[in-house]
């Protein structure tokens, strides 16, 4: 027993003195949270969505259809394959190639001959040499080459995809040179992105991993709704989409479904 005790108390010293280089070592470091990529159906060039004041228009598979405010009451006529829409004076229009034309898709029957227009913003409808005419057919500045979208931003100007980039059409100039493959409106002007969205004053909305996302200012999801691919946009007040098969959900800023 007394050989014992004498053993405890040589090694009660060198127990002790491991404690402080336990104490200090390093904690395992903790993973940082990743935020998960948007990520959305691939962008399918025979679906495309304008939204103004008036309501939402659209094309899927060459079929036009508009609806507008406030019962969005879904209405879709008998025209030709278009592949494009737009809205201009109050009006829906599609754009049929194999027309050469512009139509309005609901109020009254108007018929622009344009040319074979390969796409549709709000002031303008391009052709596929890029050149533009107005929704009255007169001549307007346009681009060179067929862009794949176009888009009037929030101040009122047209931005285009041409190439893979986004131009400003009014100038020329190439804002981004590696775009992303759908246009986003914003309060002062437009922005390319991988899913579709909306920038507006008071946050920003998209859809992507099968939600509708509305994001704060630094890119933080903080609402969410289950909801599958479309497209996305402000119709006055309300936050607006539509499905490829021509549904159409109708939600607050809130992310509260009317």
């Amino acid at each position: 027993m007394p050989g014992t005790m004498t053993v405890m108390r040589r090694l009660l010293p060198l127990s002790l003195g491991l404690l402080p280089l336990v104490a200090c070592a390093p904690a395992p470091a903790q993973s940082q949270p990743v935020r998960p990529a948007a990520v959305a159906a691939p962008a399918d060039p025979g679906f495309r969505a304008a939204f103004a004041p008036e309501g939402v228009a659209w094309v899927s598979g060459g079929r036009a259809c508009v609806a507008r405010v406030p019962s969005y009451r879904v209405s879709c006529p008998n025209l030709p394959p278009a592949v494009d829409v737009g809205w201009n004076g109050g009006d829906a229009w599609a754009a049929v190639p194999g027309l050469g034309a512009v139509i309005t898709l609901d109020r009254a029957a108007q018929t622009a001959q344009v040319g074979r227009v390969v796409a549709l913003s709000n002031t303008r409808a391009y052709r596929e040499d890029g050149t533009a005419v107005t929704y009255a057919g007169a001549a307007a500045r346009g681009v060179i080459g067929a862009p794949s979208a176009a888009i009037t931003g929030g101040g009122g100007q047209d931005y285009v995809l041409l190439g893979g980039k986004l131009l400003r059409v009014a100038d020329g100039a190439v804002l981004e040179t590696s775009a992303g493959p759908y246009l986003r409106a914003t309060p002062t002007g437009v922005t390319s992105a991988d899913v579709p969205g909306v920038t507006t004053d008071f946050g920003t909305y998209r859809l992507a991993n099968g939600e509708l996302q509305r994001l704060d200012t630094a890119g933080g999801v903080v609402g969410r709704v289950p909801h599958g691919p479309g497209r996305i946009g402000l119709v006055g007040g309300d936050v607006v989409t539509v499905s490829p098969q021509g549904g159409v959900r109708v939600f607050g800023v809130d992310l509260r479904e009317r």
